[in-house]
């Protein structure tokens, strides 16, 4: 059984039942929502809030546009011999879930150990800001961005932690405050090396 996770279905344009609607269906099914809550969407308060949302989601959702291969495609040979971790911490994740398109928020940490090739670090963060800014799962999320890292720069080894709190839980149903879900992924030498796997998480949390 492939523990693979299921890419996301993007929009496109060949596809009838996946064309993107337009910004006025867009703004049409945001009034409908106002009104199903129980509120009246002309009134002065919410006359704007169609426009608001769909541009908030806009920006929300704006990794669908993205292109990770692009942001990982720059790379540099000349590393002069390093061969232990890069590892970027405290990486703001702000994304949705799938199931009740709440956020959630927290910390990504991703470390890799380069095989004759490095990325710019910024890259890094904006592989996690774009995979971030779809709807999916926080396992999802932990294992697309290791798929990425681990494709476009072949390192020895791949290491993603991301600690966040989801709103779907804080917000609606149990009403726990203050949870955290961790999840991680390793694969080469963090997922052989024991105390290399050890030293990345005590870096990433210390």
């Amino acid at each position: 059984m492939s523990l693979t996770p299921a890419k996301p279905v993007l929009v496109g344009d060949n596809d009838p039942a996946t064309t993107r609607p337009s910004r006025e269906e867009a703004l049409k099914a945001v009034r409908t929502l106002l009104a199903w809550a129980g509120d009246d969407p002309d009134r002065p308060g919410l006359i704007d809030t169609p426009k608001r949302v769909v541009d908030a989601y806009g920006e929300w959702f704006d990794g669908y546009d993205a292109d990770v291969e692009k942001e990982l495609s720059r790379t540099f040979e000349d590393v002069q011999g390093y061969d232990d971790m890069v590892l970027l911490r405290d990486i703001e994740v702000e994304s949705h879930c799938e199931h009740h398109m709440a956020p959630f928020l927290g910390k990504a940490y991703v470390a890799y150990i380069p095989n004759e090739k490095v990325v710019g670090i910024s890259k890094l963060a904006r592989v996690v800001e774009i995979f971030s800014r779809r709807l999916q799962t926080q396992e999802t999320l932990t294992q697309l961005i290791a798929e990425a890292i681990e494709s476009h720069l072949q390192p020895h080894g791949v290491a993603i932690l991301i600690d966040a709190e989801h709103q779907c839980m804080t917000t609606r149903g149990v009403h726990h405050r203050h949870v955290s879900t961790i999840t991680t992924r390793f694969t080469g030498a963090f997922k052989s090396d024991g105390a290399l796997k050890d030293r990345f998480l005590k870096l990433a949390k210390g």
